[in-house]
């Protein structure tokens, strides 16, 4: 392997954001080396293995999908940018999927990639709200969602202003959140635009191998565009001099120079990174080590995000569609009268949701996954799963795992037996905040960062730069983007 100790570009971290900007910057001939703290590639789009199986890793399934010879997209701007064809993704559409509000789902429309089925789904059910539904589409479809200078504006101000029935407009807002929201109960305007056309005028895919094959990719265009990358090798500190990144300290405490650096971590986790030396020593001595990270974050300028989240994963001897479950491929669901997309104040909100059969894709004849597969995903609060006792730990994953089959189960087709999905589980696992902060580093387990967002990628030091999550593009198919324009607006445009 490699060690040079100098690059003109230094990425931290090897999630999709990274890797896009790695292969961007490796094709225009940049010398560029990724440093990853973990074995594998993907960050918080990843996969593990366990009992012989391999699990996806936030992977429900890439938005922004478009078909062939649709122009002008994130996707096609995408393959073009790192140079992929689009069959080396091998994406296949989803069935069908539903947003379903109510003790039962007693109000439920239906989307596919076909954005007039959804048009139709609001016409049927709030036909007083159609008129102004499509006003406000042709708002967000010719709205500059990827512009760096955009002005903030809160999201249900805009939609207030097309819209009077709370229930359309909390029915929008679940998918679109707990598909990118950083932000508790609003949105910036931009932030929606983004997931709206993501999930709503555009769609869902995914490869039948899930997001190994993604990842696959990406790993083969950056070695082959000759750029290097150090696993297991993480940044502890970035040094700092003169409005300068100088060096990053390596975790066996080396060191490495890069004229520029480009962080994809977060921007509170990066600015723990450039904290002084002093201040992290006196924070060890007065906070016990598992309170740590998520101190730190308070003394910058970025606070760490306050959502976290939990998932089930069942593993099933048949397909769901054997339990009646072969329709749905992805169900965003609500119990109460009101959607509250906020901290939770229980380990686990089971009121609100989103299933997952990666089953429902329409894989093609005789192309099928090897098992059922079942996910659940919730909001949960971080602080009350971070510290307990590893036994506790333990009871309350099994509680909750319980709890969150059950409350999911209430928006799908009812069993053919109160305990055929118990008969014909096979295998189960369940992460927690405190899973993806021990994988992901996320300070507080907050899978979608920070609610402050940098569009531009800026930081205080002038060849520091952020990408993914905390820059401001969403999703799996935004991550990459956003790695791909902070690689080209910071360094390749700016002939740097």
């Amino acid at each position: 392997m490699n060690t040079s100790s100098h690059y003109d570009v230094a990425i931290i971290g090897a999630g999709m954001s990274g890797l896009a900007a790695g292969i961007r910057l490796a094709h225009f001939g940049k010398k560029v080396c990724i440093f990853e703290r973990h074995n594998v590639t993907g960050g918080l789009n990843s996969f593990y293995s366990l009992g012989g199986r391999k699990y996806d890793v936030g992977l429900h399934a890439m938005t922004n999908f478009v078909r062939a010879g649709v122009k002008g997209t994130p996707l096609t701007k995408l393959l073009r940018q790192l140079r992929i064809e689009r069959d080396e993704f091998a994406l296949c559409e989803q069935k069908r999927s539903r947003v379903a509000f109510g003790p039962h789902g007693e109000a439920s429309m239906t989307f596919t990639n076909d954005f007039t089925v959804f048009e139709s789904e609001v016409a049927r059910q709030f036909p007083a709200q159609i008129d102004g539904f499509r006003r406000l589409v042709a708002l967000i479809r010719s709205y500059d969602d990827v512009s760096l200078g955009a002005v903030p504006e809160s999201a249900r101000a805009v939609l207030r202003r097309h819209l009077s029935d709370p229930l359309l407009e909390d029915m929008l807002f679940c998918p679109v959140m707990y598909y990118g929201s950083a932000t508790e109960h609003d949105m910036e305007f931009g932030q929606f635009v983004i997931m709206f056309k993501a999930l709503f005028l555009e769609g869902f895919a995914r490869p039948l191998d899930g997001v190994r094959v993604i990842l696959r990719v990406l790993l083969d265009k950056y070695r082959q565009a000759g750029g290097e990358r150090r696993m297991r090798c993480g940044v502890q500190k970035i040094i700092t001099r003169d409005s300068q990144a100088s060096a990053l300290v390596l975790d066996d405490g080396s060191e490495v120079t890069a004229t520029h650096v480009i962080s994809t971590i977060g921007a509170p986790e990066t600015e723990r990174l450039c904290a002084r030396a002093s201040q992290i020593s006196n924070l060890k001595s007065e906070i016990p080590d598992a309170d740590l990270k998520f101190q730190i974050s308070n003394l910058k300028s970025h606070p760490a995000g306050a959502l976290s989240y939990t998932e089930t994963i069942t593993v099933l001897d048949r397909e769901p569609a054997a339990l009646g479950w072969g329709d749905d491929t992805i169900v965003f669901f609500n119990d109460s009268e009101k959607f509250s997309y906020a901290r939770s104040t229980t380990p686990v909100d089971v009121r609100s949701g989103v299933i997952c059969i990666p089953n429902n894709f329409d894989y093609g004849a005789d192309r099928h996954l090897p098992e059922g597969l079942f996910r659940c995903t919730c909001l949960a609060n971080y602080e009350q799963w971070a510290h307990l006792p590893e036994g506790e730990y333990r009871a309350a994953k099994a509680r909750w795992y319980a709890d969150i089959q059950r409350s999911a189960q209430r928006f799908l087709p009812a069993l053919p037996s109160p305990d055929a999905l118990t008969h014909a589980t096979v295998a189960t696992d369940m992460f927690t905040p405190r899973t993806i902060t021990k994988f992901t580093g996320r300070l507080g387990g907050a899978i979608y960062g920070s609610p402050h967002k940098i569009r531009d990628g800026r930081t205080s030091l002038n060849n520091l730069y952020l990408a993914g999550t905390d820059q401001g593009f969403l999703g799996i198919i935004g991550a990459m983007l956003s790695g791909i324009s902070m690689a080209n607006f910071h360094i390749l445009q700016a002939g740097k």
